[in-house]
């Protein structure tokens, strides 16, 4: 199959689950094919849900050699409230298979190094487990992206992605908040 028609196999996915779009943007990078981003929401809880469409293209190979084998990942991001300037980190995680030959899978942790959207206390992701809200299509996994704190980024490194999202549980965090409270890590 063309990576444009799997892109479009992709995104009628998002839309037959999450319902139309109410914005996108595309993002390049030198060198890379474009990322869109779509948003989807509010729905009736108020989420607004971010995906990206592009990451797929390729498979995911753990170097910047070209391959045709690999996994094939979009990320998704579900917050309460629209947090639009995300659109460009998100784009820039997608990207980093393509140009940094890394394979993006659960468990992993992503730090941008800077804010995840203007003023978000959040500068990193946990990736969750696919098949959750958006269940997988073609071979293509839909990986949550879960906020983390510096914090607790340093902390997961220390003591593993299980404990983390222990202590997320134990403490009842919800992180779809844009303004929730960093876990309690001690």
């Amino acid at each position: 199959m063309e990576p444009d028609e799997l892109l479009t196999l992709v995104e009628v996915h998002l839309v037959n689950v999450l319902g139309h779009d109410s914005g996108r943007a595309s993002v390049s990078f030198l060198g890379t094919d474009p990322i869109d981003v779509l948003r989807f929401g509010p729905d009736a809880e108020g989420l607004i849900r971010y995906a990206t469409l592009g990451m797929s293209r390729a498979p995911m190979s753990g170097s910047s050699e070209l391959t045709t084998e690999g996994p094939r990942a979009e990320l998704l991001l579900s917050v309460r409230g629209a947090q639009d300037s995300v659109l460009r980190r998100l784009g820039v995680l997608a990207a980093s298979p393509g140009v940094e030959g890394v394979v993006i899978s659960a468990g992993a942790g992503l730090d941008l190094g800077e804010p995840l959207w203007d003023g978000a206390r959040f500068t990193a992701v946990l990736v969750g487990e696919p098949g959750g809200l958006v269940s997988d299509l073609e071979g293509v996994q839909f990986l949550p992206l879960l906020p983390m704190t510096p914090n607790e980024a340093a902390w997961k490194r220390v003591h593993g992605t299980e404990a983390l999202q222990e202590r997320w549980l134990a403490q009842g965090c919800d992180l779809r908040d844009p303004a929730r409270p960093e876990a309690d890590l001690r």
